[in-house]
């Protein structure tokens, strides 16, 4: 039996020349709204799939618009829960994620959190049915990616309620040493983590060819 957990997604709002701005670079500004497009609606497929198997519920984290525009984007994502995303870098946004929702988690019995972002063309369900078995034996869970981040984070009850900044202590965002600085910050507590497959975040032409060349 595995406790339900709050999913955030953290999506940017999708407009022409503002999303993927490296590879719109590569492949053009049309393209990459339309691979942007489709990473975000598989994010979210995904992400109803276990929810209607009841293992999660779903809150979207989005930036780039307004309250309004933001509410009516979620409505056709058919998501009813969701946030901006406010001011500051990944870490401080993140942060402000798991305060917003600290309220919803308690009136839903919900003891877990895990946050992902939508450029993972290759993300399965099974990969978050993984990381609620990892949670049960360790207090943060993290999917490391290509690029030394990671794709996933995950956070145990022990630590949304005593430590929950732990993670984002003294991290360079978009630097090749955040998973190793990530870890290095859980390591020197009793906490305890697990690491899930390496993933690509899509954020250049290579990554695609990457990621055909897998599936192929």
């Amino acid at each position: 039996f595995l406790d339900k957990a709050l999913l955030i997604i953290m999506l940017k709002w999708q407009a022409y020349g503002r999303c993927k701005t490296r590879l719109s670079r590569d492949i053009g500004k049309i393209n990459a709204l339309s691979i942007q497009k489709k990473m975000t609606d598989h994010t979210v497929s995904v992400a109803k799939h276990l929810e209607e198997k009841g293992l999660i519920e779903i809150n979207l984290a989005i930036s780039g618009v307004g309250f309004k525009k933001g509410k009516r984007w979620a409505s056709e994502l058919g998501i009813k829960n969701f946030n901006l995303q406010g001011r500051g870098c990944l870490g401080e946004k993140m942060k402000r994620q798991l305060l917003y929702n600290e309220k919803f988690c308690v009136s839903n019995k919900i003891r877990k959190v895990i946050i992902i972002g939508t450029d993972l063309p290759d993300l399965c369900h099974l990969d978050i049915e993984n990381t609620l078995k990892k949670l049960q034996k360790n207090d943060l869970v993290l999917g490391p990616s290509n690029d030394g981040g990671y794709w996933l984070i995950a956070f145990s009850k022990k630590l949304l309620e005593k430590n929950f900044y732990l993670p984002f202590i003294n991290i360079k965002w978009s630097n090749s040493d955040v998973l190793k600085n990530t870890i290095e910050n859980i390591s020197s507590t009793s906490y305890k983590y697990a690491l899930l497959q390496t993933k690509i975040d899509v954020d250049t032409i290579e990554d695609i060819t990457i990621i055909n060349n897998k599936v192929a």
